[in-house]
Order: C-alpha cells, then structure tokens, then sequence
C-alpha cells in the first residue's frame, strides 16, 4: 500500500471521530490536512504523514528514530510536529488518534 492511500485509509477512520472533517482541496499548509474543531491535527506532505503532537513526544520519536521534526520549508523545524518515516513500524492510526487527543483537548 503506498503511503497516499494509507493516507486515505486514515481519512475514512478517523472521520467517524467528533469534530473531525476531511482534508479540502487547495494549498498550503492547510491542504491535505485532517482538522478537529477547525484545527489541524494530522497531514499528508510529501508523501508522509505529518501530526501534531507535544513538544516532549516528538522529542522522544526523533530520538527512537521514527522521523524528524516537520519543517515547512522555512528552515525550522517546528516543535510539535513531527515527519513520521515511512519505514517506522508505528501505526498512523495511533499516531493520528495522540494527535487528536492533543489537539482537540480530548
């Protein structure tokens, strides 16, 4: 399965989930993006799945090897959102679902 519709399996799983919608067409930081109450909690960049987590968990999945920190092609990657690799044995649904509890207060 490629990563797009890994992607896409995500999207129909996490759907079902409260307040969750749907990524919009468009560009952006916000394209491709699955949002909680209008805030964005997981992604697809690049061909990787990109979430929103706390600063202290992303440092522990860099540190164990299972992606880098995100960056936007600033120049800096940003604390709380990490790159998952594609080789990580972590499942994108538990993943997505860490970053939906913290960014929807859940």
């Amino acid at each position: 399965m490629t990563p797009q519709e890994r992607f896409e399996d995500l999207i129909d799983e996490m759907l079902g989930a409260e307040g969750v919608t749907p990524p919009t067409p468009g560009r952006g930081f916000g394209s491709h993006a699955l949002r909680v109450d209008n805030r964005i909690f997981a992604k697809f960049v690049r061909g990787h799945l990109v979430l929103k987590l706390p600063r202290p968990r992303v440092d522990a999945l860099v540190d164990e090897g299972h992606g880098i920190r995100f960056d936007a092609n600033k120049g800096t990657p940003m604390k709380e959102w990490f790159t998952l690799d594609t080789e990580s044995s972590y499942q994108w649904e538990a993943l997505a679902r860490e970053a939906l509890a913290f960014v929807g207060g859940r």
